[in-house]
Parts: C-alpha cells; structure tokens; sequence
C-alpha cells in the first residue's frame, strides 16, 4: 500500500458508440422485438440499417420502451420500462440512474436510439483511454497479471482535481479495503503486461467520471486492491 506507482495517460478520446455493443444476432432480435417479419432474406450487411430504419418507424417514446425491455429484460418492469422511455428523451440515464451497474446497458440502450432517431435523444459520448502504469514493486499489485478496477481508480484518482466526481462520490470507497463499485464504475478493461515494470491498461469507460483525465499529466500515486481480491488471488 506504500509504493509508488507512476501513472501516465498516454491515450484519451472520445466515443460514441461501445465496441462490441450490438452485432448482426441482436439487430437480428431487435428486428424480431419489433415484429418486422421474416428477416431469413436480409444480407448481414444489412442488418444494421434495416434493425435502424424498423426503430425509426415507431414514436421515440414507444421505441426506447422495444429497446428497453429487450435490453433490461427482466431486470425492470413494465412500470419502470414506462417511465424510463419518457425520461430518456432528455436525461443521460447512462449517468444519472441511481444503479451504477446499469449504466453501460443504458449507454447502448441511448446509443442506438440516438443514431436511430438522428439525435432526437442525448448524444451518448463515452471514453477511451490507456493508463501507463510504472513501479519496481509492479507485480505486487496484480492480481493475475491484471490489475483491479478498485485499484486503478484509486490511483486515477490522485491524478484528476480534487472535486472531480469520483474523489467526491467514493471518498470512503477509496479509501476503504471495499470498493464495489469499482467493476461497473470501469465498463470494459484490458491489461498489458509490457515488462516486469511496466502496465498497460486500456480502458474504456463513461465520460462522467473520467473526463477531468484528459488533461492530467504524469503523477505518483500509492492504491490497493481490495481486501477480498487479494484473499481471492
């Protein structure tokens, strides 16, 4: 918990869509939610602007309920799902619903109703960044040869201004052996192993809680994993 690790953003951009988020199997059950038809005949080359033009056809509100309930499935309700289609029409859902763990879903949920509708709903931005991440006592953190998204975030942390969001939301969690948020925090995460010293760590996350990142330089910083990870690892 003592080290130093020294921390350098070596890539930052902006995205607007997630990699991997939809594919040709689910414009293929989007079309199907939809009640399209027989969709045996269209080319998958196809697909994409078929599944965009069927959710075109509906209101926004009625299509972001489609979207919603086969994205969400039955993790809300029919009242909720209600709800939520009005909401989307002006709220960023992917950062202000209370449930962190849902908030990647509600990114792709707003993506392709934004792209589907022409920007009738919030432009949907996330981002991608690669963390340079450097210390002679590097192994000691990882575990698995990755690092944690508990233990990143806290070292990212000491790099962005003080009352950027993540240092005011999770001061305890930070701080603390318990950081649960962390995996939902972080959407998607890759580890480089580049020598025994030396980390990679790409990360694609939302804009939230990391756009004060795009600024920062190199820092030191000390962090942890959380105590159960550790047990684990």
């Amino acid at each position: 918990m003592n080290t130093l690790y020294t921390v350098e953003i070596t890539n930052f951009e902006t995205i607007l869509a997630l990699p991997n988020s939809w594919d040709n199997n689910k414009y293929k059950d989007l079309l199907e939610v939809m009640e399209y038809g027989d969709i045996s005949e269209i080319p998958d080359a196809e697909l994409k602007d078929m599944c965009y033009m069927s959710i075109a056809d509906n209101e926004p509100e009625e299509a972001a309920k489609l979207i919603l309930g086969y994205v969400f499935n039955d993790r809300l309700n029919s009242g909720q799902i209600d709800n939520l289609s009005n909401e989307m029409r002006e709220e960023k859902m992917w950062e202000e619903y209370a449930e962190i763990g849902y908030h990647e879903d509600f990114f792709n949920t707003g993506q392709i109703l934004y792209d589907a509708f022409n920007g009738k709903f919030p432009h949907p931005e996330a981002v991608k960044f690669e963390v340079k991440i450097t210390s002679d006592k590097l192994k000691d953190l990882l575990i698995d040869n990755k690092i944690s998204e508990a233990a990143l975030i806290r070292l990212l942390a000491q790099g962005m201004p003080e009352h950027t969001l993540i240092n005011r939301l999770f001061t305890e969690q930070l701080s603390s052996e318990s950081f649960v948020e962390a995996e939902n925090i972080i959407w998607q995460m890759k580890t480089e192993i580049q020598s025994d010293n030396t980390a990679l760590i790409n990360v694609i996350s939302s804009k939230y809680f990391f756009q004060d990142l795009k600024y920062v330089e190199a820092f030191e910083g000390k962090t942890h994993n959380d105590v159960l990870l550790e047990e684990e690892g």
